[in-house]
């Protein structure tokens, strides 16, 4: 990948995730709350609904930079011909090395993030010490494996089915999507992909609010979905399932038709400077 694709897909990248966890960030508050153990009001209800946003403000750009990077440079390395049945394959191999690669900065925050959340009397940076203190760096990555897991389905649904439908498009008005064609497409692959993911969710959830030292908080995948199965059954592995599917429609209408908008645009300036 040349120089101006990489630097768009950089800044494309952080611009589109900082603009979808600062606008959706209630939803994802209220999402959480409903997963936690201790149960919605307990954990804050409505209250608070802001807390934990400077975890989510520091990670959001180089979360979202590290994943376009690496999506696109996969997407160029492995340059399938566009016409070829195994353009879906190489969405999805280019997706799950992105979400590998951005939750190495993802995951922290979303632990510091989330457990400000649920308790938010408490300030971002006393949460983000306290771990640290407690737990060292491992409680920071708290988690790391059970959100790879839950990413990287979501992705395999996601980003083949986003860019699937931008094709279909594309090819029905016989012209590339404009980014508010493509923000339609990316809520709808988004919606979709929240709810099939949500169980993979409420584990990750659980275990990163688990007390240190517990069994969840050893973050086995399988054994934290069958605790919530036992406890409250399917309902429970599809806690906050309508407000996670508002928030990543309306964050995919959002995060990826700002990343299109931009990535766009940077190419645009990058052609015309000489």
């Amino acid at each position: 990948m040349d120089r101006p694709g990489f630097t768009a897909s950089l800044v494309a990248g952080g611009v589109a995730g900082v603009s979808v966890d600062l606008i959706l960030f209630p939803l994802d508050t209220i999402k959480t709350r409903l997963q936690s153990p201790q149960g919605f009001n307990k954990a804050g209800g409505f209250h608070g609904i802001y807390a934990g946003v400077p975890s989510a403000a520091i990670g959001s750009f180089p979360n979202a930079a590290a994943f376009f990077i690496t999506y696109d440079y996969v997407k160029w390395f492995l340059h399938t011909d566009s016409s070829s049945h195994l353009m879906p394959v190489k969405h999805m191999l280019a997706a799950s090395a992105g979400e590998v690669v951005a939750c190495l900065i993802r995951v922290p925050s979303e632990v510091v993030k989330q457990r400000a959340q649920v308790s938010a009397s408490s300030r971002t940076f006393q949460i983000f010490s306290n771990i640290l203190y407690q737990e060292g760096i491992p409680g920071l990555y708290r988690g790391y494996k059970s959100t790879v897991l839950r990413e990287i389905p979501f992705s395999l649904v996601q980003f083949p089915l986003w860019e699937s439908l931008k094709a279909l498009w594309s090819w029905r008005q016989d012209h590339v999507v404009e980014s508010w064609q493509s923000a339609v497409c990316g809520a709808f692959a988004g919606g979709f992909a929240a709810v099939v993911t949500t169980p993979l969710d409420v584990a990750k959830t659980r275990i990163m609010l688990a007390k240190a030292g517990s069994s969840t908080a050893g973050g086995n995948v399988l054994s934290a979905l069958h605790g919530v199965w036992r406890t409250q059954g399917l309902p429970g592995l599809f806690a906050g399932v309508f407000p996670r599917m508002a928030a990543i429609s309306l964050g995919g209408f959002i995060f990826l038709g700002a990343y299109d908008q931009t990535h766009s645009m940077l190419l645009e300036l990058g052609r015309e400077s000489p």
